[in-house]
């Protein structure tokens, strides 16, 4: 029985090796976000801006789904990476696509402007869904 848990928990050092590169990779994604976008997505996330919410939460999920698919059809922790690397330039270029469909996006998601929030998120979400099925390498 002892050998058989050593066994299950074998792949540990993995496991939290990713899961905080992962985990890190996502913090950093957040600080870069919020500092690039004109609008304070915490502070209106916090004064109950749904729009805010919509576009900030498309946005990192927009990340997580490549950087999920890098983490399963990586090599290497440094393989995994790299491919976050991409998927977090993918993410930042989306947001700037999106400034240039909607030019206003930033007063209109601040104003509470469901419609370019979700919009904005939706965005953000599909760019991350085909990031993440580009990711099979």
């Amino acid at each position: 029985m002892p050998e058989q848990f050593a066994l299950s928990l074998s792949g540990l050092p993995a496991f939290l090796a990713y899961f905080g590169a992962s985990i890190g990779m996502l913090v950093v994604f957040m600080l870069v976000y919020v500092r690039l976008t004109p609008h304070r997505e915490f502070a209106l996330i916090q004064a109950n801006n749904v729009a805010a919410t919509l576009a900030f939460g498309g946005a990192l999920l927009g990340f997580i789904l490549p950087l999920a698919s890098a983490m399963a059809n990586s090599v290497s922790l440094v393989d995994f990476v790299l491919w976050g690397g991409v998927a977090f330039i993918v993410q930042v270029l989306a947001y700037f696509a999106n400034r240039l469909v909607i030019r206003d996006l930033s007063t209109r998601i601040s104003s509470g402007e469901i419609a370019a929030g979700a919009f904005a998120g939706i965005v953000s979400l599909g760019v991350g869904i085909l990031n993440a099925a580009s990711m099979i390498y």
